[in-house]
């Protein structure tokens, strides 16, 4: 019932400080300079010099059932285990259906997300897919985000890209009034997610669309914009107009994150509309053709920018805590370290950001640096496999 985090410095995302986290069930109860252990019956004492703790990470771009096909049935990417998830410190996913909602629905994508929150993470979907007619479960965008519990969304809808289906403005337009009606009458975030390629238009529906319509621009959450160079400068562009990007970590062919980001910060412009994911399970474009991506070059960007020092570390942590918490509108129950906030809580040496501990709604994932729970872990010494996946 209890566990209590004692002299570790918190980042909840600002730097508070040296601090004592009770976490109560699983939600955080007290955040404290000092908090005594031995009043409470049963409680769990974790040590924690020499650390610091942050917010469970929110990755909003993950195949969790797989995603590829480009090239034949051969070329389907598994369904994601937990221990890859957890592995890269990440506590929240949002799952994706992506290029093939032929063999893949919107169905199985919402039963792999409630096995997964079975195993521990909290996690949401997108209604939709690349191509239209769009892939939903009720028959359409609305009536799937304002009555399915997990849907936050519509997405990730391809433009600019030789696999997508090209959706004219009109169509894009139509999609975005179902998500925010979705959105309003499930009190959701109702965001278009639009997975934008490396085609010809680049950008350019997006700017068509938020031209010819009243709808907020924080509802659309382009994807991949550092994909290539010159739909990094588009992205610019549109953060500077008051909009919302998203960086896939691991880029090797187009900006980095690390790039990406220096770049905005160079041009003065703020980090608080900016999120990095990692699009996880899916195919990405490769030196060798299509790759699988990995939920950990969410993690290992994150902590290569994190020791080189460059990017304030509050402002370099937002982009994958508190950022996409309000993207999804799920802030302040997650994305923060505070009291009645989730227990999602991700616990680093501070020497070299290894995972020390990872908390996922209270429950320990990872701890000294083993995996628990679900997903590898071990019991009286001998190695399991996954549980799930």
């Amino acid at each position: 019932m209890f566990k209590l985090l004692k002299e570790v410095r918190c980042f909840a995302p600002c730097d508070i400080g040296k601090k004592d986290i009770l976490i109560i069930f699983d939600k955080i109860g007290f955040i404290e300079d000092d908090i005594n252990g031995t009043l409470l019956p049963g409680i769990e004492v974790i040590p924690c010099r020499g650390c610091i703790a942050v917010p469970g990470f929110i990755d909003q771009h993950v195949h969790i059932v797989g995603g590829g096909g480009e090239e034949g049935p051969h070329s389907r990417t598994p369904e994601i285990m937990l221990s890859n998830i957890i592995q890269a410190g990440v506590t929240t996913v949002v799952g994706v259906l992506g290029f093939d909602s032929i063999t893949r629905g919107i169905a199985g994508l919402l039963a792999k997300a409630r096995a997964l929150e079975n195993e521990g993470i909290s996690t949401y979907i997108y209604s939709g897919s690349y191509g239209t007619p769009m892939a939903t479960l009720t028959g359409s965008v609305l009536t799937d985000i304002a009555l399915i519990d997990k849907v936050v969304g519509v997405g990730e809808i391809a433009i600019s890209d030789f696999r997508s289906s090209y959706p004219s403005v009109e169509l894009l337009r139509k999609l975005a009034g179902e998500a925010k009606r979705g959105g309003m009458l499930g009190g959701k975030a109702g965001l278009v997610h639009l997975h934008v390629g490396d085609g010809k238009e680049g950008l350019n529906p997006l700017f068509q669309l938020l031209k010819e319509s009243d709808f907020p621009k924080e509802m659309f959450l382009p994807t991949h914009i550092n994909r290539t160079r010159d739909l990094f400068d588009q992205g610019i562009k549109y953060l500077s107009q008051g909009g919302r990007i998203d960086l896939t970590a691991g880029e090797k062919n187009g900006v980095s994150v690390p790039a990406a980001l220096a770049g905005i910060m160079k041009d003065q412009l703020s980090l608080e509309q900016v999120t990095i994911t990692s699009d996880g399970n899916g195919s990405v474009p490769g030196r060798y053709g299509w790759e699988i991506g990995q939920v950990a070059d969410l993690f290992e960007d994150f902590c290569r920018m994190a020791r080189e020092g460059k990017i304030p570390f509050p402002q370099l942590l937002k982009t994958v805590t508190m950022n996409p918490a309000k993207n999804l509108k799920i802030f302040p129950q997650k994305g923060i370290l505070a009291p009645g906030s989730d227990a999602d809580i991700l616990v680093l040496r501070e020497e070299d950001f290894s995972i020390e501990l990872l908390l996922a709604r209270g429950k320990f994932l990872v701890k000294d640096q083993k995996l628990v729970q679900r997903g590898t872990f071990e019991i009286d010494g001998r190695k399991e496999g996954d549980c799930h996946g």
